[in-house]
């Protein structure tokens, strides 16, 4: 393989790992350090890069081609961003060659790490009684928040997978929670809505897009930052209108 080769294929590699990163609810300044880290065990000093939340641009020196990639969809996968870096340790002590890891990264990509959907439910609807137990609620409640948070996070879901409109899909979710909720305390199923909803709709909420929003603004990245604390704000605002809808009827 030749230097331009190597260049070819250290530019492809390293926006892989970007990108997946950066798919996977990772913090902007960790994305651009693991890329320059990659590209420094490659003897490649001059790389410099660009990470949004949209979009990443990666160059390796002023003489070289610039490459971009867009992110398309944001998801939380911390299991895929811990792979990555493994691959990406592993590159800078020089225990896989650039090949291998450009081969590990694409075997990483088409891998599923995420849990079938009816465990995935289940915990959110553990989490929603827990919930509902630390906001100060009665243990009596927790049937009725169990069966609002799960069922809220499949409607998710699957609206998600259909409309691919996030606010869409978080804003039915929250709806449903809303109705549920509701509907417990009008047969006598429960005795507080209010802690009922909070506890439910609490696996919709952007906690991690909130936190790296936080730590990308103090890092420094003043663009991600503000798109990501955007881009939670929409998510909340489009629960709070979901539930709003359901108590205002």
């Amino acid at each position: 393989m030749n230097k331009e080769q190597q260049y070819e294929l250290a530019l492809d590699c390293l926006l892989l790992a970007g990108r997946m990163m950066m798919e996977s609810g990772a913090e902007t300044y960790r994305v651009e350090d693991t890329m320059l880290r990659m590209a420094r065990s490659q003897n490649i000093e001059d790389a410099q890069s660009y990470v949004t939340p949209t979009g990443i641009i990666l160059s390796l020196g002023k003489s070289q081609v610039t490459k971009i990639t867009s992110i398309t969809s944001r998801i939380t996968d911390l299991h895929k961003i811990a792979k990555v870096n493994n691959v990406s340790r592993k590159l800078s002590v020089q225990m896989i060659t650039l090949e291998e890891a450009y081969d590990e990264l694409r075997m990483i990509q088409k891998t599923n790490y995420f849990l079938p959907v009816h465990i995935q439910a289940l915990a959110a609807s553990i989490a929603s009684s827990c919930f509902l137990v630390l906001f100060n609620g009665y243990w009596s409640d927790m049937p009725a928040a169990f069966v609002a948070g799960g069922v809220g996070f499949i409607v998710m879901l699957i609206f998600q997978k259909l409309t691919r409109v996030k606010f869409f899909s978080e804003f039915l979710a929250a709806s449903v929670v809303g109705l549920l909720a509701s509907l417990a305390v009008h047969f006598g199923l429960g005795s507080e809505m209010d802690k009922i909803i909070v506890g439910a709709v609490m696996p919709l909420v952007p906690g991690l897009l909130i936190t790296n929003a936080v730590r990308d603004l103090m890092a420094g990245h003043f663009t991600a930052g503000i798109a990501k604390g955007t881009e939670a704000f929409l998510t909340a605002f489009a629960i709070g209108s979901g539930i709003a809808v359901i108590v205002a009827f």
